[in-house]
């Protein structure tokens, strides 16, 4: 019988949800052995906080555990909701030990619950978010954001721009390159043997023949055209408001949209709080929630485990190709 895979959670922020979402599914069986990365205190008064249980052993490369903690302390008390930057670097070393044990094969993959840039930040690390990190971490030239939820894979061409530098960071070269990592982890991380992708005009009705912009035939159909010589399926450009109709995602694995604020919406509407992050052509499987760190629910209040639930299972599953 193969081995399960072994995942590795970080809890983020430890002001935040993420340790209140790790001690709520510590007690869930998975179909991998789960290590959660964390202070060890943070997320047991967490959980006394919240009336649950709490006993999980300490993690031991060794040895196969359902559940273990991997205990990297904080490096000051935690207040839940409030901020404090000088608990800045415990976040990157919870980040930092889930990507090497990654890259050294000890886990399969990381789940990453949400963390604060702003307090990164203000702790003097020139921080843009998981995903650059990670790939700055990797020195990995190009990495693509994809949000998953239920059937719908959303990838992204471009993602935290102001909307007013989205039409010249769509060129040629980044629509390829962005449709070649996405195929190829289709093909190797989801097991799709001949993914279609389906890609979305930039230009409402997709530049209306040129009328309304010259991005589609200029950049993004020459793209299409080159990587589909290379025997990539992807098609296109679509009009975005008519390629999110059940009619057309029938037909697709996944879709390229070309702003953050043209593919979301959609998912996010269709699948909000079980949606999930995936960073596409990094050299590990990484997956994360679609929300942030919920500071105000921190330690008490409805929280809703689905989103980083969901990306723990896509997780292991990717781990198991």
């Amino acid at each position: 019988m193969a081995q399960r895979p072994r995942i590795a959670v970080t809890a983020g922020e430890p002001a935040g949800i993420g340790p209140d979402l790790c001690v709520l599914l510590a007690a869930k069986p998975f179909a991998g052995d789960v290590v959660f990365l964390g202070d060890r205190n943070v997320l047991a008064a967490r959980a006394k906080e919240r009336g649950v249980a709490f006993a999980l052993p300490d993690y031991s490369a060794s040895e196969r555990k359902p559940a273990s903690l991997l205990h990297i302390p904080t490096a000051q008390a935690v207040t839940p909701g409030k901020l404090d930057p000088r608990n800045a670097l415990h976040v990157l070393a919870l980040l930092d030990r889930a990507l090497d044990g990654c890259v050294s094969g000890e886990f399969g993959a990381m789940v990453t619950a949400p963390v604060q840039k702003s307090t990164i930040n203000d702790a003097g690390v020139a921080f843009t978010g998981h995903t650059e990190y990670l790939a700055g971490r990797t020195a990995t030239p190009k990495v693509v954001m994809m949000l998953v939820g239920g059937t719908l894979r959303v990838a992204l061409a471009t993602t935290h721009l102001p909307l007013s530098a989205v039409p010249a960071a769509i060129t040629r070269e980044n629509v390829e390159q962005t449709l070649r990592i996405v195929d190829r982890d289709l093909r190797t991380r989801f097991g799709i043997a001949k993914p279609r992708i389906l890609v979305a005009g930039l230009n409402p009705h997709a530049g209306e023949s040129g009328h309304l912009g010259r991005e589609e035939i200029d950049r993004i159909a020459p793209a299409i055209a080159h990587v589909n010589a290379e025997g990539i399926g992807a098609s296109g450009p679509y009009p975005a408001d008519t390629l999110f109709t059940p009619r057309m995602l029938e037909h697709a694995d996944a879709v390229l949209a070309m702003y953050h604020d043209q593919g979301l919406p959609v998912l996010k509407h269709a699948a909000f709080g079980d949606a999930v992050n995936v960073t596409l052509g990094l050299p590990v499987i990484r997956t994360s929630v679609d929300h942030g760190t919920a500071l105000d629910l921190a330690g008490h209040g409805a929280i809703d485990t689905g989103s980083l639930e969901a990306a723990l299972v896509l997780a292991i599953a990717l781990a198991g190709h």
